[in-house]
């Protein structure tokens, strides 16, 4: 699951990305245009809601690549991005 924040007065936009704990098997993190694509940068943390979850601030306007690394370098996509393509999971900030 994906959520966006409202734009603030600095022109920043935080997306929060989540998945169900059921769904991971393992340390996962979010890599993307972000980060520099730099693995471990932003693990998703364990919440008491039974989700794992990390968030990004990022310019309102930007279109942000990412995909999740789970553990033994499996990667996947965000079934609720604004789109997925060959590079990966795209949401638009």
């Amino acid at each position: 699951m994906l959520k966006k924040s409202r734009p603030t007065a600095s022109a920043t936009c935080t997306i929060t990305f989540s998945l169900p704990t059921t769904a991971l098997a393992g340390a996962t993190s979010v890599v993307g245009t972000f980060n520099g694509w730099t693995p471990g940068l932003h693990p998703l943390r364990r919440r008491s809601n039974g989700t794992m979850s990390t968030s990004v601030t990022v310019p309102v306007g930007s279109t942000i690549r990412f995909r999740y690394l789970g553990e033994q370098g499996r990667w996947f996509d965000d079934a609720d991005a604004d789109e997925i393509t060959a590079e990966g999971s795209v949401v638009h900030a």
